[in-house]
């Protein structure tokens, strides 16, 4: 998940504030909670990285075919409603949601929470900052997320208006309303 940097002490970190910081130093990823806590990100190694690419590369596909949304990576922070600025490892929002956005949001940190996440754990991610921020989209307006948890062998989907399921793996995974006809196989 990253170095969770509490900066209360000296100054309360603005969302304006944090994308300056953020265009200042492109080398360094970093996420802010919704209480202004500045997270650098832990680098992810050539498995995790992989995985990652792998996923976006699914959802793109099925995405591709049919032209319902845009599909981001991790290196796209979205400026949640809830106060938070985050970077899922895949996220896809509904094409009508995105087109209401103007030109310098898109560009910008999108003022948006995505209709669909993907959070990979990996080895050096603890599993309670995922969750949470599973739950933190979930209350910014998310339809439906997994959390996938190689570590213990399971994924943990969030929907909205729903509780948390968790099923094992292997699993087929399926977008159901929210991305429809998408299905993942997850080994």
């Amino acid at each position: 998940m990253g170095t969770i940097l509490n900066l209360a002490p000296i100054t309360t970190l603005t969302r304006q504030q944090f994308y300056q910081l953020c265009l200042a130093n492109p080398d360094v990823p970093m996420e802010r909670s919704p209480t202004g806590d500045l997270i650098i990100m832990t680098p992810i190694g050539g498995e995790g990285s992989n995985q990652e690419a792998h996923l976006i590369l699914k959802v793109g596909i099925w995405n591709e075919g049919t032209g319902l949304g845009m599909v981001f990576s991790s290196q796209t922070v979205f400026s949640l409603p809830g106060g938070g600025d985050r970077s899922p490892d895949v996220a896809w929002v509904r094409l009508e949601r995105w087109q209401k956005l103007g030109q310098e949001d898109r560009e910008g940190f999108p003022p948006i929470c995505p209709d669909f996440v993907i959070e990979l754990r990996s080895r050096s991610d603890r599993l309670k900052p995922l969750q949470d921020k599973m739950r933190e989209y979930l209350a910014c307006g998310l339809q439906l997320g997994w959390l996938i948890n190689r570590q213990d062998q399971r994924v943990e989907i969030y929907r909205a208006g729903q509780a948390v399921e968790v099923v094992a793996m292997p699993i087929s995974l399926s977008g159901e309303a929210v991305l429809p006809g998408f299905v993942l196989e997850v080994r």
